[in-house]
């Protein structure tokens, strides 16, 4: 089990990305390795930042750009660094569903292996790609995620006359909601659900008005709800952990750190202390599970931007 704060590393002087990407296979997951035929060696998929670039992104062009591959971006798996020619190299992996695509041969990359993960092992050229493939092994392919996300910023509750509920998103909160759409459609989104207020419907509808996605609203998901009764909306967040694929919940800062406490705690995951869980304005907790909704994973995106 494993907790990460996502956040931009900054003592290194090159930051990259890649990804452990996986599909099913008959009898587990394969793993896709990649030839560089200028070091000739065998490695995950990955590469530098581009200029204004965040890790994420970075992961998921990579995918496409070294395996043909359409990803949807898993738990944080970890960091490796080394000493390269221009400093201290950061790259960060994380776990990620291939979705499809073809494999061209280039320059970069002239072959792709799908592959067991004990030949993976084999194959490797880099002990710590090991190491970081034993951490995604550890890990386990999710049976689910959720992410779950704090709606974007709101207008002045001082000024606003009406019902609390109704309180739109400021202009700063609306793009917000525009850089959470692109962040929340890394992960793959399959179903989206909102507390009632409107400044959480407001938060996603950028997101499903371009995937196409109904929204569901879930009482239980907000302030109100939540304080009158806290488990009941820890069970529904459980039922929500229990469907397969990838569901976007947005929230309230009253109730994320509530809920994520909980489930790490449960799970036993020591890192997070359930008392000092940060829920900053449209973030997003990834939260990752295995079988029986157990909590695997908690990666913790503080801005919108990834």
């Amino acid at each position: 089990m494993t907790v990460s704060r996502v956040v931009e590393p900054t003592a290194a002087d090159v930051l990259a990305a890649g990804a452990v990407l996986w599909r099913p296979a008959p009898h587990g997951v394969e793993i896709a390795l990649v030839h560089r035929p200028r070091y000739d060696d065998w490695s995950f998929p990955k590469g530098k930042l581009d200029p204004g670039e965040t890790m994420p992104f970075a992961a998921v062009r990579e995918i496409a750009e070294e395996t043909g591959q359409m990803a949807r971006l898993g738990p944080l798996v970890g960091d490796v660094r080394y000493p390269v020619a221009d400093g201290g190299k950061l790259v960060r992996y994380w776990a990620a569903e291939a979705r499809g695509g073809e494999f061209t041969p280039g320059d970069e990359t002239d072959e792709l292996r799908w592959l067991a993960v004990a030949d993976a092992v084999e194959l490797l050229s880099y002990p710590h790609d090991v190491e970081i493939l034993a951490r995604f092994t550890e890990l386990g392919p999710p049976t689910s995620v959720v992410a779950l996300v704090r709606h974007g910023k709101a207008g002045s509750r001082s000024r606003w006359d009406g019902d609390d509920a109704l309180r739109p998103l400021s202009g700063s909160g609306r793009e917000q909601a525009r850089h959470l759409d692109v962040l929340l459609g890394l992960f793959g989104p399959d179903r989206v659900v909102t507390a009632p207020p409107a400044r959480c419907r407001d938060t996603v509808v950028p997101l499903v008005d371009r995937l196409g996605l109904a929204v569901d609203e879930e009482p239980l998901l907000g302030e109100s709800a939540y304080l009158d009764d806290p488990a009941a909306a820890l069970a529904r967040l459980r039922e929500l952990a229990g469907v397969p694929g990838v569901t976007v919940a947005c929230s309230q800062g009253g109730v994320i750190p509530g809920l994520v406490g909980a489930l790490a705690a449960d799970a036993g995951l020591t890192e997070v202390d359930p008392d000092d869980v940060p829920a900053k304005k449209a973030s997003t907790w990834l939260l990752t599970f295995g079988p029986g909704a157990e909590l695997r994973a908690a990666d913790y995106y503080e801005r919108p931007t990834g």
